[in-house]
């Protein structure tokens, strides 16, 4: 099946691994050229050169933290200089810390807020208008199976996560009429780093 992905721009936060590097390299696969950022530089830049070596696809590669707006910064105005475009984003952050109602304090909430729900909104926000540009444009954002139905011990990511549902229906309403789709991929269990250090620590 052709996804019309040839010579699209897309963009993957947190893509050094886990689900957001499958996610690159699948968009590498479907031809598109690919920007993939993380915190850690080491594995960002190794990840970037396994996708270009298996794909032949362009890829760049910008180190930085999404909960960080001085680096998010940065990373777009790289990535118009780069490319001048966008086509695909995809959000996408690691979970907050496992815990029930009584173990976590209203601080980590704020933090489990600004991980996932927050930096969803940053970068939406600074990739329409290079979407705009075009008329077209796909917005991504990978949450949890949590939003449809809350897992035990996993509060902070249960809460975090389901504002991500509303601000993307809002934008589908919003943004259709542009040719700008919004949509969310809510994964159950797979065998990445986050869900063995869950597993554990529910063990």
């Amino acid at each position: 099946m052709d996804f019309g992905l040839q010579g699209k721009c897309a963009f993957v936060a947190g893509a050094s691994k886990g689900l957001g590097y499958a996610a690159a390299l699948q968009l590498a696969r479907e031809g598109a050229n690919v920007a993939i950022c993380a915190r850690t530089e080491s594995t960002l830049h190794a990840a970037a050169a396994r996708i270009r070596e298996e794909t032949g696809q362009e890829v760049a590669a910008y180190p930085g933290d999404v909960t960080d707006t001085a680096d998010l910064d940065a990373i777009f105005d790289s990535l118009d200089d780069d490319w001048h475009r966008l086509d695909v984003l995809v959000t996408n952050a690691g979970g907050p810390p496992a815990g029930s109602l009584d173990e976590v304090t209203p601080d980590q909430y704020r933090e489990a807020i600004n991980l996932n729900l927050q930096s969803t909104v940053e970068m939406v926000y600074r990739s329409l208008p290079l979407m705009r540009k075009h008329g077209w444009g796909r917005l991504i954002a990978i949450t949890s199976l949590s939003v449809k139905q809350p897992i035990d011990n996993l509060i902070l990511s249960n809460t975090s996560r389901a504002g991500i549902v509303a601000f993307f229906k809002t934008l589908a309403n919003t943004l259709g009429e542009e040719g700008i789709t919004a949509n969310m991929v809510c994964p159950g269990h797979f065998k990445t780093q986050r869900s063995i250090d869950l597993l554990k620590s529910w063990a």
